[in-house]
C-alpha cells in the first residue's frame, strides 16, 4: 500500500507535461516549443518594413491579388457558406414479409 501512495504523491508534486509531447512512434511530434517560435518571429523582424512596401507597391498598381491579402488581414476573410445536397436513395431491391 505504501508504494502506490508514494507513486501518487509522486504524481501530485512533479509536473508530468514535459513528458506529454507525442507517442512513442512520433518522435518529436507536437506543438514545436516557444523558443522556435521566437527565433522565427526575431530572424522576420527585420523585413517586415520590406514586405509592407511590396503589399504598398501591389496596392498602388491595382493588382487584385494585394488588394484581397490587405483586405483579408484588414477586414477579415468572409464567412464562406457550402450546401450540402443530400439525395435520398431508392433501394433497388424488394423485401417480402412472411407470415
Amino acid at each position: 500500500m505504501n508504494q502506490f501512495k508514494a507513486k501518487k504523491t509522486y504524481m501530485k508534486t512533479t509536473d508530468l507535461r514535459k513528458f506529454n509531447r507525442g507517442t512513442l512512434g512520433n518522435r518529436g511530434g507536437g506543438r514545436p516549443t516557444k523558443n522556435d517560435e521566437i527565433k522565427m518571429i526575431q530572424q522576420l523582424t527585420p523585413l517586415e518594413p520590406l514586405a509592407y512596401n511590396a503589399i504598398k507597391k501591389g496596392l498602388e498598381r491595382g493588382e487584385y491579388k494585394f488588394v484581397q491579402l490587405y483586405m483579408n488581414y484588414y477586414w477579415g476573410k468572409p464567412k464562406t457558406i457550402t450546401e450540402d445536397e443530400i439525395k435520398e436513395e431508392i433501394p433497388t431491391f424488394q423485401i417480402e414479409v412472411v407470415k
